[in-house]
């Protein structure tokens, strides 16, 4: 693959690309796909977007994207808005955003001729992560924490991958999933520190875009664990305004509980202590170490973003108010970014008058059902 390099964003330092290599050698860093000049495009809507596959044939796909952006005027009312929109990623294959990665790591994957992979996750991604290795013909071995909701653990299950169950933290998951990797000599395909990973999510960015006519909303409000969405969201962001297709680039925001806030503590510049880590119904950002954190903040501080942290009984009520006043019903994860774009408006973060899209991550039913 001649046309990208796996590139360190902290010391520049540029890395053949294989599926083996996650981080830099050099400072530890999670390394990001850099394409050159010569790089095939792949038609995304009215654009055309990089990935980092050799042959177009090589692409994988269950039918994810171009999901739905719709208004949400109860819920833009009730934070204090004229304009709000959801898009919604639980109309993906598997019921996430996840699928968007998931599909172009695991077509990356098969390219290189990969036959076994290991994953870690509390759910949606091992979810897309088994599905799109199904579909390529890979066994996908995939470490879940005990406490990972029996619906997603199922859906898991049916795709044929193997599920190694963990007690403890999801941080015990990950070291788990990292010395299973090394000890059996198989690839760690994780959605965190994967560079793939991102390069599949940034079609979110893409079909915003197509869908509002060629115009960048004004913010973005995303749950953010890991980060995988946003990131990808601001590589296609960063895409389309390098090429001229937009002319500004939309304030990216981040919503974590305050149960696990590592972020939203960093943003502050304070130095999150992870033993005051507690429970919190948002399973899929429950991080306490995010892989890609510095860079999370980065990108948040470049776009004029920020960073809040909510109450999970606020997060609950914003998962019954989206049901009943919308008819969408989210999972806790989704739900945390409407309760924090309620706080950005109050805080004059978010302006009224502007337009604001939050994503809508994961469905309801993948999650244990609210009482």
């Amino acid at each position: 693959m001649t046309h990208f390099v796996l590139r360190c964003g902290r010391c520049d330092r540029r890395y053949a690309a294989d599926m083996t290599t996650l981080a830099c050698e050099h400072c530890g860093t999670p390394l990001d796909v850099a394409y050159d000049a010569s790089a095939p495009r792949y038609l995304r809507g009215r654009h055309d977007m990089p990935l980092p596959l050799a042959d177009p044939a090589s692409a994988l796909t269950l039918g994810e994207g171009d999901t739905p952006l719709v208004p949400l005027p109860a819920i833009a009312t009730e934070v204090g808005l004229d304009r709000l929109l959801g898009k919604l990623e639980f109309v993906n294959p598997t019921g996430s955003y996840k699928d968007r990665g998931a599909a172009v790591m695991i077509a990356v994957a098969r390219e290189q001729g990969i036959t076994e992979i290991v994953e870690d996750s509390s759910g949606n991604a091992g979810a897309a992560v088994s599905a799109y290795a199904a579909r390529s013909g890979i066994k996908a071995h995939i470490f879940a924490p005990a406490t990972a909701p029996a619906a997603k653990v199922a859906q898991i299950r049916i795709y044929g991958a193997e599920v190694h169950s963990i007690e403890g933290s999801r941080d015990d998951t990950a070291d788990a999933a990292v010395a299973y990797s090394r000890d059996n000599k198989i690839v760690y395909a994780s959605h965190a520190w994967s560079p793939y990973f991102p390069e599949g999510t940034k079609s979110f960015a893409y079909e915003v875009v197509d869908q509002l006519d060629g115009l960048p909303p004004d913010h973005v409000v995303f749950p953010v664990g890991n980060g995988g969405l946003l990131l990808g969201a601001y590589a296609g962001f960063r895409e389309l305004l390098e090429w001229g297709h937009i002319g500004d680039m939309p304030r990216l925001h981040a919503v974590q509980s305050q149960s696990v806030m590592p972020l939203v503590e960093g943003m502050a510049g304070r130095e999150w202590d992870s033993s005051t880590a507690t429970t919190t119904v948002a399973g899929g950002i429950s991080v306490v170490a995010p892989v890609r954190g510095a860079q999370v903040i980065d990108t948040l501080r470049a776009t004029g973003g920020s960073a809040v942290a909510v109450l999970d009984e606020d997060i609950l009520g914003m998962q019954r108010l989206l049901a009943s006043g919308e008819g969408v019903f989210a999972e806790p994860t989704s739900a945390a970014a409407f309760a924090g774009l309620k706080l950005l408006v109050w805080d004059g973060v978010v302006e009224r008058g502007g337009l604001t899209v939050v994503a809508v991550t994961g469905f309801g039913l993948k999650d244990k059902l609210p009482e």
